[in-house]
């Protein structure tokens, strides 16, 4: 059983990983409008991801005999000044999700709930590869700048990306 503290802020956590999804909605939504398939699928695929990190919280929650407890979602930013600015922004969203999973990873040390310990070991790897993952992409960006030839082909590339949990 664990203490209503961490149990809410677990319940906050996965409410965030559902904003999270939902932001990311809003994100691929800006690249639909912009005729960016590739990028518009990224966010998609960037989406699922994120619901799939809300359900792992989900899950651990019921398992450990407490209730998650849904939470209204604020709602995102939807306008973006380019696909760069969106990813920029992406970044920044996953910083905060690093630092929240962090405060919470203390709060588990602190009250030594062992099992919530194991379990956000996941989230902090999986928050590394995240922010590692949009800096290369922000770089890329940078750098391709105005060559539209390799922006398409940048789009093109993330049209093929797809979400599997087996790969999580």
């Amino acid at each position: 059983m664990l203490d209503d503290q961490l149990t809410k802020a677990l319940n906050d956590q996965m409410n965030y990983e559902f904003y999270s999804a939902h932001a990311y909605m809003a994100m691929a939504a800006y690249c639909s409008s912009e005729s960016l398939d590739g990028f518009a699928n990224f966010f998609l695929v960037q989406a699922e991801e994120e619901r799939f990190h809300a359900m792992k919280f989900y899950n651990f929650i019921n398992a450990l005999g407490e209730r998650a407890t849904i939470q209204s979602l604020p709602e995102p930013k939807n306008t973006f000044s380019s696909v760069k600015d969106a990813f920029e922004h992406a970044l920044a969203q996953e910083k905060d999700v690093t630092k929240k999973i962090y405060h919470l990873s203390d709060l588990a040390l602190d009250r030594r709930e062992h099992a919530t310990i194991s379990f956000l070991k996941w989230f902090i790897e999986e928050q590394v590869e995240e922010e590692d993952m949009f800096d290369s992409i922000i770089q890329k960006l940078k750098r391709i700048d105005n060559d539209s030839n390799a922006f398409f082909m940048l789009d093109d590339e993330f049209s093929k990306r797809s979400f599997s949990p087996e790969d999580q």
